[in-house]
């Protein structure tokens, strides 16, 4: 057998097998940089909607994650560490399907806030929770240049933020101007659960 026959495949898989490595450098290094967050719609939780008359304070009266989702949030948390980020600042909606999405990404303590919160049963709030969103983004940047932000939200925030519908688990890459709004974006799909 020629050496070229042998050279050739040895090449190709070397470079194949380079493209994760600059895959997980790139949300790494962009997670890193003080001008890009990322914006989780959390993780699966069957149904539509809440029931009516639940309590943010009340998990049992809210739309919860099931196991389907417990083992998807899981699985991005173990998929983000083999990108790179293994800690981050981490916030969510006060939702408890939310707040259990991100303690299970076991990416550092999880801290609520209403600016992450869902407008889907009252849609003329969406320009107000938005700008919340932004105020929300500029100070955590601000505040943590050199961190990596993962915000766990709901689809209806994504699409008002981001202008894209994602699917339960799915991720927004998001950079953003100094004001807290978005610049562009990079859509990272839930890994397979």
């Amino acid at each position: 057998m020629k050496l070229h026959h042998l050279i050739t495949p040895l090449i190709a898989g070397a470079l194949l097998s380079l493209q994760p490595l600059a895959a997980q450098t790139n949300l790494a290094t962009e997670l890193n940089d003080g001008q890009h967050v990322l914006l989780m719609r959390h993780a699966d939780a069957p149904g539509y909607g809440d029931p009516t008359g639940y309590q943010l304070d009340n998990c049992s009266t809210q739309r919860n994650l099931g196991d389907t989702g417990k083992r998807q949030a899981i699985i991005i948390g173990q998929w983000l560490s083999s990108q790179g980020i293994t800690s981050a600042k981490v916030l969510s909606s006060p939702w408890c399907r939310c707040i259990d999405t991100a303690k299970l990404l076991k990416k550092g303590a999880v801290t609520t806030s209403p600016a992450l919160g869902s407008f889907f049963d009252d849609m003329s709030l969406e320009k107000q929770q938005t700008q919340a969103l932004e105020s929300l983004i500029r100070v955590q940047l601000n505040e943590n240049p050199k961190t990596p932000i993962i915000l766990v939200t709901h689809h209806v925030n994504i699409q008002a933020y981001a202008g894209k519908v994602v699917n339960v688990g799915d991720m927004v890459l998001v950079k953003v101007d100094q004001n807290g709004k978005k610049l562009s974006q990079q859509i990272y799909p839930s890994p397979n659960f």
